[in-house]
């Protein structure tokens, strides 16, 4: 009458009242330790996304995607390399730079990274002129010696907007008096936060003509490109290189930082191994479950086999049962992970708001918020994940109930 039959009765055991109440606890348990751990899996994930994007975007908006290089030292013609580059139809802009190793010199000494740029090609390439936390990068004019230092790096020379900084180059020049390094004062024009330490520490703009003063070259190193996506820059990099010919080399940013970005994604998945077994305890608390449910309902199953039932469909009875328990455990734990997930930045603020504390203080880590991005594809693997081991743990108890002798389970009855 009732098709199919092992849903029925699985569905109808489900809703049903026990008299044993202490099996009826046990799946509480198992449900809401199902839904906890498909929660905090959702959330945890969500969390390292979050962080991934926020390092990638902060490395990413100081490192170019893609950087084409001439063999010969400095490229005379970047102009025309510069036009064909942006021809590419990935490239969204292209800019010249000269980068060298420096000593700077104010109140203090420090080493850093020189780079050449020009001010109003830059803005194509990388994102400080959004990280100015004092003056501006147009404030670099060529034959003006301006120099935009990272924070950490004008605290370490002990300087500020206005204060003079004394760069010297790597190489030595002859005088009448001798060797002496080649060098330059400029004067600090603006300063930079971007949040990433080998930034804000170790690196100085200035102007590409005055960079090329200094190091007495006739043009820039190279120039830095800029993709629409970054994930194509191997394959953008090959292209061009094969475009361009033999007298470039062009280098992705992947062989400079993949290793960085690998690590990130090689914790995320031990992370997200770690954390699934949480789900997995969960889920195989319903063994227990469905045991007792399973000696409890003896006169039952033996009953069902009297009037026709087979072992498959007595199976199928406790299967139902299991899973049923399991989807709702997942379905509770996946609502509440995507609303944690989605407003986790907001309640961490109302946290630190309402007891006065700092989860990530500034002044210890560059990345101050608590960054969240949700991918439903993640969210899918994990309920499809829990899902699969509310069904492995139904597999034996329902094997059990299947092998069910009616003579031997109404024997006392």
């Amino acid at each position: 009458m009732f098709r199919p039959l092992e849903l029925f009765i699985g569905l109808r055991y489900t809703r049903a009242k026990r008299r044993n109440h202490f099996i009826s606890f046990i799946s509480l348990v198992s449900m809401a330790g199902i839904a906890l751990g498909v929660t905090a899996l959702i959330v945890v994930i969500s969390v390292m996304n979050g962080f991934d994007n926020e390092l990638r975007t902060r490395i990413l908006g100081m490192v170019s995607h893609a950087t084409i290089s001439s063999v010969d030292g400095s490229m005379h013609d970047w102009a025309d390399a510069q036009k064909k580059a942006e021809a590419n139809t990935h490239v969204l802009g292209a800019a010249p730079f000269i980068e060298r190793e420096a000593m700077l010199q104010g109140s203090r000494v420090g080493g850093a990274i020189v780079r050449g740029v020009l001010p109003q090609e830059e803005p194509k390439v990388s994102e400080v002129h959004r990280k100015m936390k004092a003056g501006s990068i147009d404030d670099l004019v060529a034959g003006g010696f301006g120099i935009v230092l990272g924070r950490e790096l004008s605290y370490k020379l002990g300087v500020d907007v206005g204060d003079q900084v004394v760069v010297y180059a790597p190489e030595i020049r002859a005088t009448p008096v001798g060797a002496v390094p080649r060098l330059k004062r400029f004067t600090v024009v603006g300063i930079f936060e971007i949040g990433m330490e080998e930034y804000d520490a170790g690196l100085a703009i200035v102007h590409l003509q005055d960079a090329e003063r200094l190091y007495q070259v006739d043009g820039p190193d190279g120039l830095r490109l800029k993709l629409d996506d970054l994930f194509r820059a191997f394959t953008v990099a090959r292209d061009l290189s094969q475009e361009l010919g033999s007298f470039y080399r062009v280098r992705d940013w992947m062989q400079g930082h993949a290793n960085f970005f690998k690590a990130i994604a090689m914790e995320k998945r031990v992370m997200f191994m770690i954390l699934s077994l949480i789900v997995a305890v969960a889920a195989f608390n319903l063994v227990s479950t469905l045991v007792m449910l399973v000696q409890d309902k003896q006169a039952d199953i033996a009953i069902l086999r009297t009037l026709g039932a087979s072992p498959r469909s007595i199976m199928g009875v406790f299967m139902v049962q299991g899973v049923v328990v399991g989807v709702i455990g997942i379905a509770i734990g996946t609502l509440l992970g995507v609303v944690l997930a989605l407003n986790l930045e907001g309640i961490v603020k109302f946290i630190e708001k309402t007891f006065d504390i700092s989860v990530l203080p500034s002044d210890v880590y560059y990345i101050s918020d608590l960054p969240s991005d949700m991918q439903w594809s993640d969210v899918g693997l994990i309920a499809l994940l829990g899902f699969a081991f509310s069904l492995v743990a139904t597999i034996y108890p329902a094997w059990r109930a299947a092998r069910t002798q009616p003579a031997a389970a109404l024997r006392y009855q």
